[in-house]
């Protein structure tokens, strides 16, 4: 069989749909074009729908909820008198140590306790102020140091230690202070 009978059916060597300079420069400009065209048109219509606001039914709570507070300020009393430790266990530390949330000792499993105890009431006191494993940092919240101490003492307490619940400070003598 020889290459000419082959071939005889085809005069013209194979080439792609693109036979001139010109049909080469449409190709590329529509290929270039259409895709923009189609970005366009989607991000125009993603943003000319009509959406409602986010509270159409009260403007002034939408507003509100816009321009809220990032944070507050909260004076309080320095000279109150401290809370014991079993009330300032109640309002913030029952919450876990009650059930055992995130691996908190519970209150009076004097298993669990045991090797807290060993460690002393400064490093119990120390975890509790800046945090340790899941619990956070108690300390400069609403409730003082010494109030954080107090409630260390009545959770480790009742887990089996002795410590002695801190004793507020005195106040100071207006009479020993320097005078300006």
């Amino acid at each position: 069989m020889s290459n000419t009978s082959h071939n005889a059916g085809h005069e013209e060597p194979h080439t792609g749909p693109i036979k001139t300079p010109k049909q080469m420069a449409w190709a590329s400009v529509v290929s270039f074009v259409a895709p923009v065209i189609v970005i366009i048109g989607l991000v125009y219509s993603v943003t000319s729908q009509n959406k409602p606001a986010a509270d159409a039914a009260n403007p002034e709570l939408a507003v509100a909820q816009r321009i809220q507070k990032i944070g507050t300020i909260e004076i309080v009393d320095a000279n109150r008198p401290a809370r014991a430790g079993e009330a300032v266990y109640k309002a913030q530390c029952a919450a876990c140590h009650d059930s055992g949330a995130a691996g908190a000792p519970k209150l009076a499993d004097s298993g669990a306790w045991a090797p807290r105890i060993k460690t002393g009431y400064e490093a119990l006191l120390t975890s509790a102020l800046k945090g340790k494993g899941a619990m956070g940092a108690q300390g400069g919240g609403a409730s003082t140091d010494l109030e954080i101490g107090r409630a260390v003492v009545y959770l480790a307490n009742a887990g089996g230690a002795k410590f002695a619940e801190p004793a507020a400070p005195a106040p100071a003598d207006a009479a020993s202070a320097p005078a300006k």
